[in-house]
């Protein structure tokens, strides 16, 4: 295996951590959100609900970075 080769499977592999790392934060501010609804604080859960948006773009996108290194 070629040193790039390996570069690209290694660096696929830790945008996969990290990629594992942003779902598991966005499932925690979804339950945070919710919470947040539930008990009144809904400026605050609206706030939440952006930066989950954020998490879900950036996640799409380093899922097809992922894929671009896997594939080629």
């Amino acid at each position: 295996m070629s040193d790039s080769s390996e570069a690209k499977i290694v660096t696929a592999d830790a945008l996969t951590l990290l990629l594992q790392n942003q779902h598991a934060l966005a499932a925690a501010i979804e339950e945070i959100t919710k919470w947040l609804s539930e008990n009144g604080v809904g400026c605050v859960a609206a706030n939440a609900m952006t930066a989950m948006e954020t998490l879900d773009t950036n996640a799409q996108a380093m899922t097809d970075a992922i894929m671009r290194l896997r594939q080629s």
